[in-house]
């Protein structure tokens, strides 16, 4: 455990975010006496379900939402995973061909590989340098078995925002024109909380999001499904959520969710501000005072708290090590394969080689991220990368050490 005298600065919000304290006062109730089923009929089991129900409708209006299209799930994981198969399966009488992009997070990614083997094609389409999908590549990509298009809000690792838009709006004038429905897709996981997320203005029929990302509780996420979508549930079981998710409802966590999107929500504006300048300082600093360093994705088109950066002649390891030392959290990437020793996918993509890829720091900042704490970084950051350079890689190490079988 950290030595409570040990600065300690938080710079990973991409990974998981401290859940607030007013979110955590407001599951407090739920986690002591309103502990009743929101299934059941007496009182104590209709104090839950009010709370669910109210819930469901905060986080509905904030997302430009009927109360009855969101559903909630354990996270985004299983949003991505109910929105895929859930959509392919229920259209499978009508095409087998679905389109992603080669940046998507591994539970969309994952899911996809797993359609291909119960008979699915899928188009995994390249991204520009910038980690941007083009919407000509979309279209050109749609064929008369085309289903659904899944295409990401905002990458988990370098930021960028793809155009979704523009995208479906596209898709569905083509799809129209061939007198077809595909469904669109997008996993707004790093994007609800953190930017203006309207599911109208998106024209998307499904939207995955997760609390954890937004200063709730983890375990609880949700997804947005148009009415009116094809949908066949991923779980089965009791018929909750209207009967596209079932399982007894996270109470608490529930709560927590909309408390959390709620306060969010209610300070978006400000914290986009303040965020985008805290994140253009860094990236402006280090790049200006540390040689054969790259940003990753899109110089603008970015979520405000990304900053994603490779060190040529480092590796990502060492920097993590080096960071914590100093009481600084960081990763090198999506913390949710960070022990993959096995070179980021999304970075591959955009043209980095491998040693490039594996070269990457993620900074991701929060509400709690102030001024000094950028500064400490900025003081910090450049000379371990100069004290790496100056010293053997890792992988050389490993390379010229002897195995224990060969040591005599």
């Amino acid at each position: 455990m950290l030595d409570k005298s040990q600065r300690l600065i938080y710079m990973d919000h991409g990974a998981t975010t401290p859940m607030r304290p007013e979110v955590l006062e407001s599951m407090l109730p739920f986690l002591k006496g309103s502990y009743g089923n929101p299934s059941s009929i007496y009182m104590l089991a209709q104090e839950a379900r009010n709370a669910v129900d109210d819930s469901r409708r905060v986080i509905a209006e904030i997302l430009g939402a009927r109360s009855s299209e969101i559903v909630f799930s354990s996270g985004g994981t299983e949003s991505d995973n109910a929105a895929i198969k859930g959509g392919v399966m229920a259209m499978r009488h009508l095409g087998n061909h679905i389109i992603t992009t080669s940046i998507e997070h591994h539970a969309v990614l994952h899911t996809c590989h797993q359609m291909e083997q119960f008979g699915f094609d899928v188009t995994y389409l390249p991204v520009d340098q910038h980690g941007r999908v083009s919407q000509s590549d979309v279209i050109s990509a749609i064929t008369d078995k085309t289903v659904l298009v899944s295409v990401m809000t905002a990458n988990n690792e370098i930021g960028t925002i793809q155009p979704v838009s523009k995208i479906a709006t596209a898709v569905k004038e083509l799809a129209e024109s061939m007198g077809r429905t595909i469904l669109i897709h997008t996993d707004a996981v790093q994007a609800v909380g953190h930017i203006d997320i309207n599911v109208n203005e998106l024209g998307v029929d499904m939207l995955s999001m997760s609390a954890h990302k937004f200063h709730g509780p983890r375990g609880i996420g949700g997804l947005y499904i148009r009415r009116g979508t094809p949908f066949e549930p991923l779980m089965m079981g009791g018929g909750q959520e209207r009967q596209r998710r079932s399982g007894t409802e996270n109470v608490p966590g529930i709560v927590g969710m909309a408390t959390a999107l709620s306060l969010s929500n209610s300070e978006m504006d400000m914290e986009l501000t303040r965020l985008t300048e805290l994140r253009d300082k860094v990236i402006r600093s280090l790049m200006k005072q540390i040689d054969n360093v790259e940003l990753n994705g899109h110089p603008n088109e970015r979520l405000p708290n990304n900053v994603s950066l490779s060190f040529v002649g480092v590796e990502g390891e060492p920097i993590l090590l080096g960071l914590d030392f100093a009481g600084i959290c960081a990763s090198s990437g999506s913390a949710c394969s960070s022990a993959s020793l096995e070179p980021s996918h999304v970075l591959l993509a955009l043209g980095r080689s491998a040693e490039e890829a594996q070269s990457t720091l993620r900074i991701t900042l929060g509400r709690d991220n102030k001024n000094e704490d950028i500064d400490y970084l900025i003081d910090v950051l450049p000379k371990l990368i100069s004290k790496l350079r100056s010293m053997p890689s890792l992988a050389c190490l490993l390379y010229t050490s002897p195995s224990p079988r060969n040591r005599g």
